[in-house]
Formats: structure tokens, C-alpha cells, sequence
């Protein structure tokens, strides 16, 4: 999944149409260390809090930033062959092209519970800030990480025919094939309300921190606080902050 223009806490980053990237914000935890000015056929980026990461047209990858919580950790140069990349805050987690999975960084809430080693078939992933979740060719999700904050809900394990994921800071939600959702962890802040549950024909998900929204097939947009937008280009905007 291509991301063209993706933010941190404090710094941003995007990728150009000639492989390589640019940075710019906040360099206290070396965001925006000008060693990514040598990256090349860069194919897709994924930002953390403080850290960011390429992943290149061979399959291999390039982290830079913070490595207070091993976010940098030189494992990740032993990958290879990967597909896709995604950041929660403080950890980092890879799509291999033979459906497996490779995470690295903070581990204080299992984020890399090596207890993901054992999935396969991943078609696709997203990571909340101490949890990340991972979505099988059929359709069904694996979920590792902490429960510390609600987070986890076996509820999940109900869930069939899922075409996408999203994660927000402590809640999670999935997209169904018949054009349906599904949301399951923290709700303090109605980040779950049930209101999702009358969505209909929706073709896209995204998750802030605490809030998440959704894009239906006629070009409107649903929030959780039942805010719809017409216009498209809201929703593109929502997907880049």
C-alpha cells in the first residue's frame, strides 16, 4: 500500500514519484537526519512517534530517528523480501512477501510478542500504539499486544470475510466485504460507539488517535460522531494526518 505523504508526532515525510524521499518538522530525535537524502527506489514509508521507515523496491528496508525504544534496531537489515511496512509509535512491523511477519522496537507491551512469528498468510497489517493487528488471505485477523487498555477483545476472532484493517491508538477497526465494519477495543472516548454498526457500503477505513472514519461508495464520509463530509478530498486529508 503506497503512502505518498505520511506525519509522526512532529515531523513528516513523503515520497516522490522518483524513489526517493523527503523530510522536514521537528529533528530533536533525529526525525529528519539527512541520511535519507542517500535513499533510493524507495516504494512505500510508515512514520512512528520519532522514527521513520523505507522500504525499498528489493524487499529491503531503511529505519531512521529515535532508537531510544530499539525502534532503529539493526535487526531490521536482516529482512528481506518485504511487501509492506507499518509503525505504531514506539514499533515497527514488516509484511514479507511469503505472508509472514518480521516487528521490532518497544516491547515494554508486547508489541513484539514473538507470538506473531507464528502467523502466515498476512495480506496486510496496522499497528495502534501497543498493539498491532494482522489480516489473513481469509479473512479473518490475528492481534498480538497489550490488553493493558482494552485493546484486546476476542471479539475479534468472530469476524469473517475482512477485506482491510486500521488501528487507532488503543481501538482497532476492520472493514467486511459486504461493505460493513467492525470495531473492538478502548471506548472512553466512543471510539467504538455503535453508531458503526449502521454503516453501510463503506470501501475504506482510516483511524486517527482516537477517532476513526470511514469512506462509503457514493463519495460520503461516515465518522464515529456522525459527521459526513461530501467531499472526497476531506477524507483523502483525514488519511494523510
Amino acid at each position: 500500500m503506497n503512502k505518498n505523504i505520511l506525519c509522526g508526532s512532529i515531523h513528516s515525510v513523503a515520497l516522490k514519484e522518483d524513489g526517493t524521499i523527503e523530510c522536514w518538522g521537528d529533528n530533536g530525535y533525529n526525525q529528519c537526519d539527512p541520511v535519507y537524502k542517500t535513499f533510493e527506489c524507495v516504494i512505500d514509508i510508515a512514520c512512528g512517534s520519532f522514527h521513520s521507515v523505507a522500504l525499498f523496491e528489493d524487499g529491503t528496508i531503511e529505519c531512521w530517528g529515535d532508537n531510544t525504544r530499539n525502534q532503529c534496531d539493526l535487526v531490521y537489515k536482516t529482512f528481506k523480501n518485504v511487501i509492506d511496512v507499518a509503525c505504531g509509535p514506539f514499533h515497527s512491523v514488516a509484511l514479507k512477501d511469503n505472508g509472514t511477519i518480521e516487528c521490532w522496537g518497544s516491547n515494554f507491551f508486547n508489541q513484539c510478542d514473538p507470538v506473531y512469528k507464528t502467523f502466515t498468510s498476512i495480506i496486510q497489517i496496522s499497528c495502534g500504539l501497543y498493539h498491532s493487528v494482522a489480516l489473513r488471505d481469509t479473512g479473518t485477523i490475528e492481534f498480538w499486544g497489550s490488553i493493558t487498555f482494552t485493546e484486546y477483545d476476542s471479539v475479534y476472532k468472530t469476524f469473517t470475510n475482512i477485506c482491510e484493517i486500521a488501528c487507532g491508538l488503543h481501538h482497532s477497526v476492520a472493514l467486511t466485504s459486504d461493505g460493513t465494519i467492525e470495531c473492538w477495543g478502548n471506548n472512553t472516548l466512543n471510539q467504538c460507539d455503535p453508531v458503526y454498526k449502521t454503516f453501510t457500503c463503506i470501501i475504506k477505513i482510516a483511524c486517527g488517535s482516537n477517532h476513526s472514519v470511514a469512506l462509503r461508495s457514493d463519495g460520503t464520509i461516515k465518522c464515529w460522531e456522525q459527521i459526513v463530509v461530501t467531499n472526497v478530498i476531506q477524507f483523502i486529508k483525514v488519511l494523510l494526518m
